[in-house]
Order: structure tokens, then sequence, then C-alpha cells
């Protein structure tokens, strides 16, 4: 691993404030979606007189635009949703276009309603854009024991993707 990448993970870690197997899938994922070796990112930063308009919530160190030399690959944005009596930390990948790539969740921490994890549950939000809406029960299928984690995760996704689109429109993305 070359200095620049462990000056990445370094800085994840203190940004986010998250645990360090949570920067190493972070990485994987980033590695994994965007289909490349080493990469570089900018924090985006947005006014707060902005984010206090956005459902989502942004500060400083929770969306990245990823980038290879001058070459924009697309977005990152972690984020928490809650579950039945904790939350869970999740990762959203955006192509360049704002289209989702790839949802993760990267740390359940309840006992039951972890199948919200399951890749081939989350294959779902793959292609969803800013014009999207989407609805648990009608194109967001239920998982049996995990209404409240796929309910908070289905919310979590419509907010982010309602944030881009206002920021979409603000000329800010």
């Amino acid at each position: 691993m070359n200095f620049k990448m462990v000056l990445l993970l370094a800085f994840v870690s203190l940004s986010f404030g998250v645990h360090k197997n949570l920067n190493k899938k972070i990485d994987k994922e980033i590695k994994a979606a965007f289909n490349v070796e080493a990469y570089s990112y900018n924090t985006i930063s947005i006014s707060s007189e902005i984010t206090n308009k956005l459902p989502s919530t942004f500060n400083n160190n929770n969306f990245l635009e990823i980038k290879t030399d001058a070459n924009r690959l697309g977005y990152a944005y972690m984020g928490k949703a809650p579950s039945k009596t904790d939350e869970f930390d999740y990762l959203v990948l955006l192509d360049e276009n704002l289209i989702i790539l790839k949802t993760k969740v990267l740390a359940y921490r309840e006992d039951y309603g972890g199948e919200i994890g399951s890749k081939r549950w989350l294959k779902q939000f793959i292609g969803k854009s800013q014009n999207d809406n989407l609805r648990y029960g009608d194109n967001i299928v239920a998982i049996s024991g995990a209404t409240i984690s796929v309910r908070s995760m289905t919310n979590a996704i419509n907010n982010l993707l309602k944030s881009i689109k206002l920021l979409h429109i603000k000329e800010i993305l």
C-alpha cells in the first residue's frame, strides 16, 4: 500500500470517526465499485444554510468526490440510520451522473434484521437516481423480521436521493 493510500485511510478514520475495520470496508467498496486500485477524494463542503434544508445529514466529512488523477469517478456518502434500538452505518456509492452504483451496510448493531446487509436485498437500490421515489412494500422488497431496518434504509436512501436532487438544482453537484 503506498503512502498516499495510508494517508487517505488515516484521514478517513479520523474524519468519519469510524472504526478501522469500517475504513477497510469503505476502501474495498470504492475500489470494487469504481474498478480502481488507487483513488483520491475531496470532501464536498456544503454550507449550513443549505444543509439545514436537506433531508439527509451532510457534514464536512461524509460526502466525498472520488477521483483518479483529475477524473471524477463519482461520489461516496456515509450515513447512519436508526434500527430498533440502535443505529447502523451505511455507504452509498454514486457514479458521476449521481446514479447509485452500490449500497453497503457497514455496521449493523442489532441481533435481528441484519438481512438488510445482504447483497441480494441491497442490489435493488442500484440504478436509482434523484428522480426515483422508493416505497417500502412496493418497489422496495420487505424482509420478515427486519421491518424497522428496511423502512429505515429505504427512508435514508430516499432522503439522500431528494438531497442530491436539491444539491443538483442549486448547482452544487
